[in-house]
């Protein structure tokens, strides 16, 4: 390509509380439609709001583990629009004193790590809700006010990613930062994460910034990187026939995969934003600050590192294992209950934990199997053998009982009998003459064969490394 991708990205997330920013409306999501509302989140008149503690502190703790400045001295504003879900015709955010300035989010990206610029994180009221009937005939559009007043952080980047792989770090990092100090749920599908992609192309080597184009509400991770894709082709065929690129917002539709115009930037409304006159500004001292900063847990990228470096596994494996805070704390007591072992922990819940929580649509926390049971399930794994343990696994999920009990009622221990197993080795080499003498003329899959025919006599209990010795010296014996 001869041009240069340019992107920024705006974040909203919906913060985790039990009422809305400025009365104490429900949050609870799923509600039949305007049942979660009063006169002040619907802006009736002579109503006064109050501002809601927790909904301000998960907003500095958000700043302080994105590496913000915080501002001393903030407030809330009226950024003043018309649109049908917004029931006072203002919105209350902050535009000249936000929360927290200049901090950063440090991604990795095929293994190299980037930073990219926080401009600013602030709080604002969420709109509400439209609701478009599906009939084609339909001329009209229903609302529902339960949305309208629940907090929501807005987190902007500055124009610093340069690829749509830097673009889905920078969404997963942020949605684990979120997660790991427990101020969003990040559900997507609910629309409490949402992102609006701002997309400009330059000539590779410019110092100066293409005109940008910004697409609005994208409500999940598929669809951002759907649009950069559509935008970087769709620019780069207007530059290539010497047209400009407008300067402008559209929308994604996700149906016919395009993005359409929505208004020109040189249109945009004048928000006419002024201080909010019902809301006093707050003071953040100090104290407040250092307070906050202790509650902040290790977050994904500094533990990744130090799973790589404390328990010598890839950078790959503790990627996955830290891009849940649950299942990383999950994986850590493993280890500590272990005092061992942790490639073989982190193989275990990379691959077979990991794969039952998606079939079982489960998360880690309601996972049948506790970090002490798997364990000794790891531990007991050599008198059983690989196979026996990952069926004795799924049988811990679905009954709960623990790796022992389910070993001893089913009679699972490993065959380590010698001269057991000799003689059932000798059965098979008897049954079998075509694979020994196929052997014993260098065919080394054979022997693959034969170890697999005694399994199935043993059901699978008899010991892989006895009974390979065992043929071994029995067919280079009989070759002789």
């Amino acid at each position: 390509m001869k041009y240069e991708v340019v992107m920024g990205l705006e974040t909203h997330a919906e913060l985790d509380t039990e009422s809305k920013l400025f009365c104490g409306c429900s949050t609870k999501f799923g509600s039949e439609p305007n049942t979660q509302t009063c006169p002040v989140c619907l802006g009736l008149p002579g109503v006064l709001p109050v501002m809601n503690k927790k909904a301000f502190e998960h907003s500095l703790k958000a700043a302080l583990a994105l590496n913000c400045e915080i501002s001393n001295f903030t407030n809330f504003d009226r950024k003043s629009y018309y649109y049908p879900d917004l029931p006072k015709n203002y919105q209350v955010s902050q535009n000249y004193f936000n929360i927290g300035n200049n901090g950063y989010v440090d991604i990795v990206v095929k293994g190299k790590e980037k930073r990219i610029g926080i401009h600013n994180v602030h709080l604002e009221e969420e709109a509400g809700k439209l609701v478009h009937p599906e009939t084609s005939d339909a001329n009209y559009s229903l609302v529902d006010f339960n949305r309208a007043g629940v907090p929501l952080l807005e987190i902007v980047t500055q124009p610093d990613m340069r690829s749509v792989e830097e673009v889905e770090s920078y969404m997963q990092t942020l949605r684990n930062i979120l997660l790991y100090i427990g101020v969003s749920d990040c559900k997507m599908q609910e629309g409490s994460l949402r992102f609006e992609a701002s997309i400009s192309l330059r000539e590779k080597g410019a110092n100066f910034l293409g005109k940008r184009v910004e697409i609005k509400n994208l409500n999940s991770m598929k669809a951002v990187l759907k649009v950069i894709a559509y935008e970087i082709s769709r620019q780069t065929a207007l530059l290539d026939k010497g047209e400009d690129v407008l300067m402008e917002t559209r929308l994604w539709d996700d149906i016919d995969s395009v993005s359409r115009r929505m208004r020109s930037k040189e249109e945009a409304h004048d928000y006419r934003y002024f201080p909010e006159p019902d809301l006093v500004p707050v003071w953040i001292d100090q104290e407040w600050i250092d307070e906050t900063r202790t509650t902040i847990p290790e977050l994904p990228v500094g533990k990744r590192q130090r799973f790589v470096n404390e328990y010598t596994i890839s950078d790959y494996d503790a990627g996955i294992l830290t891009e849940d805070k649950p299942l990383a704390d999950y994986f850590e007591e493993c280890v500590k209950m272990a005092q061992d072992s942790p490639k073989e922990l982190s193989n275990w819940i990379i691959n077979d934990v990991l794969r039952e929580l998606n079939e079982r649509k489960t998360s880690v926390q309601d996972f049948a199997i506790s970090p002490k049971m798997l364990v000794e399930l790891i531990k007991i794994k050599p008198t059983i053998g690989s196979s026996i343990a990952k069926d004795v696994f799924v049988e811990m999920i679905n009954t709960g009982k623990n790796a022992a009990s389910i070993v001893k009622e089913k009679n699972l221990t490993q065959m380590d009998d010698v001269s057991e197993l000799n003689d059932i080795v000798a059965k098979v080499i008897e049954e079998n003459p075509k694979a020994a003498e196929d052997y014993s003329q260098g065919k080394k899959s054979a022997l693959t064969f034969l170890i697999g025919q005694t399994m199935k006599i043993t059901k699978g209990k008899a010991n892989p490394k006895i009974l390979t010795e065992i043929f071994e010296e029995r067919l280079s014996a009989g070759s002789k």
